[in-house]
């Protein structure tokens, strides 16, 4: 029997768009299949706000940050807490991919065509030790053009390869099984959907037209993880992590369903570290969606006041942008699934950036007069937006008015205006004192020693009930699915093993279906801004492999 190509990628994603550009400069045919319509093609990265992991990056050399290989990987390390038989291989992947970071990665995406924003900045910041987790410092880097920026270089290569006859796009093709010859894997099946002219990220038909069966020498599967499917959420949910959400914002469409996960299953992968994942705690329901439940999220500076459903105020080093999962435990046993920020308007002008490519329409359009305009703003505009139109924000002038809000916002009115006007209070006399023994503000005047921080992402300490600096702001935060960590295992040429270590034949896998690289390069948590990298780099490893073995 003929085959249809030479490889088969299963996910129009960056990680497969990478992978089928590598087998293009390979010279070998690919067929490139994705459930979704053209319009969609890049997958998650097209929404994201671009940011990657570089160590050592001119970027930061420019503003006096020293970095280096081995103290990336001290927090790499640090942050994966590595503790499982079947971390072998996401370590390797871990160790490959700082290589990675601190060698190649850079001038290799430069090359074809990337930029960067000039100051790199903080996503995690950690805070329990020089050996613990987070970022020791700034690593996180945006490309110019966010997400859109991202996929380019890649989708401009394999269009490049349709021009050249060696890539074939099959858009609306589901694939439902894998086939094996002589224990190979060569076949894919599955259903053709009718066809969908809907926005990017809207919920498209699942109206079967008709079926296909597909061969190649090769398979990689490259379509995402599980973060648009809540109850496959909560049934991977961690007890560490207490029980899981009643309800949940959604960081991805619907189709970010993970069934192709248990599709490979069934035909011999090994799917590990399934209870390992990444979900946002700084929320908000985007008040112009684009799928159902489709939240945003905050990534703030550090002075916002965090305080969890009853106004008590989150413990330390809980602060705004340090410790994502750590947070998440600890709301989860307060038995509510929602905290607030408490602010002013001096806070949110500086320190608010809202995730996605669509919410930085400056940078995602790569308009240096529009940077301009938004660093002078008084509010940058998609955050006004949010402050006039968003469901889960409250601007007062006052703190009775502020309180009455919030309380308005949810099924208990549990803020107590004394109590919390306690907590503001000792907050603010901390920020006229300059020893004081308050961590956070400890923290942020920390944060402004270094040059970045202090031009763009955090305001001088200062006391909420400032009147010349309100009005006072609180914004309701839930909490927001977004990646799964763990996946297929893969050694380091991405190929697919099974329950006992040995290679599925025929089988590859890259991005958040192969956690990243390895089943799970992050282990427990992220160092942030090592998604994308993490696509690009397992993208890259797979593609290369696959076009070596079909050679």
């Amino acid at each position: 029997m003929a085959y249809d190509a030479d490889v088969i990628v299963i996910g129009a994603g960056l990680a497969g768009l990478v992978a089928a550009a590598e087998l293009v400069d390979a010279g070998r045919s690919v067929l490139v299949l994705d459930q979704e319509p053209e319009q969609s093609l890049g997958g998650q990265a097209h929404w994201s706000f671009g940011g990657l992991f570089f160590v050592n990056s001119p970027e930061q050399r420019r503003l006096r940050v020293r970095d280096s290989r081995e103290l990336a990987l001290q927090d790499w390390l640090g942050t994966a807490g590595f503790d499982r038989a079947e971390d072998h291989w996401p370590r390797k992947w871990a160790e490959a991919y700082v290589d990675f970071a601190a060698g190649e990665k850079r001038a290799w995406l430069h090359r074809q065509g990337m930029r960067f924003f000039p100051v790199a900045s903080w996503a995690e910041r950690g805070g329990y030790g020089a050996a613990g987790l987070g970022n020791s410092v700034p690593r996180f880097h945006v490309t110019w053009g966010t997400g859109p920026g991202v996929v380019e270089p890649f989708a401009r290569r394999v269009r490049e390869g349709v021009d050249r006859g060696l890539v074939e796009f099959r858009f609306r093709h589901r694939v439902t099984g894998l086939g094996n010859t002589a224990g190979v894997v060569d076949t894919v099946t599955g259903e053709v959907l009718a066809p969908s002219d809907i926005a990017r990220g809207e919920a498209s038909t699942r109206r079967i037209t008709g079926a296909f069966e597909l061969r190649a020498q090769a398979v990689i599967i490259t379509s995402g993880g599980i973060g648009g499917n809540p109850d496959l959420v909560r049934a991977q949910w961690p007890e560490r992590l207490g029980r899981p959400p009643r309800t949940m914002l959604s960081g991805v469409p619907a189709h970010v369903d993970g069934l192709m996960l248990g599709i490979a299953e069934s035909a011999g992968a090994h799917h590990i570290n399934r209870d390992r994942m990444w979900h946002y705690t700084e929320g908000i329901e985007n008040w112009n969606p684009v799928w159902a439940r489709h939240g945003i999220r905050i990534l703030p500076g550090p002075s916002s006041l965090w305080l969890d459903a009853r106004g008590r105020r989150l413990p330390g080093p809980l602060f705004p942008g340090f410790d994502t999962l750590g947070t998440l435990e600890h709301i989860m046993r307060t038995g509510y699934e929602y905290t607030w920020f408490v602010l002013d308007q001096r806070i949110i002008g500086k320190e608010f950036a809202l995730s996605g490519s669509e919410q930085n329409p400056d940078l995602t359009g790569k308009s240096v007069r529009d940077v301009i305009g938004r660093a002078r703003a008084e509010v940058p505009g998609p955050v006004k937006a949010f402050m006039d139109k968003g469901a889960d924000f409250v601007v007062e002038k006052d703190l009775p008015a502020l309180v009455r809000g919030m309380n308005a916002l949810t099924e208990e009115p549990l803020i107590d205006e004394a109590g919390l006007r306690r907590e503001i209070v000792a907050r603010d006399r901390a920020t006229v004192n300059p020893f004081g023994k308050d961590a956070q503000i400890t923290a942020v005047r920390g944060a402004r020693g270094y040059l970045g921080d202090k031009l763009i992402r955090t305001v001088a300490p200062h006391p909420l009930l400032d009147p010349a600096a309100g009005p006072l702001i609180a914004v309701r935060l839930r909490i927001l699915t977004r990646k799964s960590l763990g996946g297929l295992e893969t050694d380091l040429s991405s190929r697919v093993l099974t329950e006992g270590g040995d290679p599925l034949p025929g089988v590859y896998a890259a991005g958040e279906a192969a956690g990243f690289g390895g089943g799970g390069m992050h282990g427990y948590r992220s160092l942030e801004g090592t998604f994308l990298g993490g696509c690009i780099f397992s993208g890259r490893a797979a593609g290369r492999a696959a076009a070596k073995a079909v050679g």
